[in-house]
């Protein structure tokens, strides 16, 4: 088993509650590090599982079963060029000359605030051209394909079914 590190922003259950820890503890969250910034429940996992799939099914289980509602997985699917940067281990300047078209082909194009000076770019979109690059790990791009399609379902649903499980479970084999 490897361990897999990833985030999970929650709300529906309040950290001021006395057995607010009690709860996510007892629900299979031991492994996680708790927060409560900007209004929101931010649980940070260090999960060990056989893939990045199972692991983040497994945690969605237990947040779920402590009472929670799953807003969204972090690190979020739409990332700055510093983002880029810090989780493909290029410059900011690399990225830069990428995106200008400068240095290579084909970089997608941002997906988020276009017209600002701080555009944002589809994390998955931007993996998989690294990969093809040989920047990138390709279970980085499964990973990156995992969180955007986990996402995707939190938008839509509240709550991980059967159709969310086999979904990232078919990502991962891809």
């Amino acid at each position: 088993m490897k361990k897999f590190e990833f985030a999970i922003i929650a709300s529906g259950i309040h950290p001021e509650d006395e057995d607010f820890d009690d709860r996510l503890y007892e629900a299979g969250c031991a492994d996680a590090t708790l927060a409560y910034q900007k209004g929101v429940i931010i649980i940070e996992f260090n999960r060990k599982a056989v893939s990045f799939s199972q692991a983040v099914i497994s945690a969605c289980e237990s947040v779920r079963a402590a009472g929670a509602k799953i807003e969204r997985i972090e690190p979020d699917h739409l990332v700055s060029l510093s983002e880029m940067a810090d989780r493909c281990e290029l410059t900011k300047q690399a990225l830069s000359l990428y995106t200008e078209a400068k240095r290579g082909e084909g970089f997608p194009n941002p997906t988020a605030r276009v017209t600002s000076k701080h555009p944002l770019w589809d994390w998955s979109e931007v993996a998989e051209w690294l990969y093809a690059q040989q920047k990138l790990s390709l279970e980085a791009v499964i990973q990156a394909r995992i969180v955007k399609e986990a996402n995707v379902h939190f938008e839509a649903h509240e709550m991980p079914d059967d159709n969310f499980t086999r979904k990232l479970g078919v990502l991962e084999a891809a």
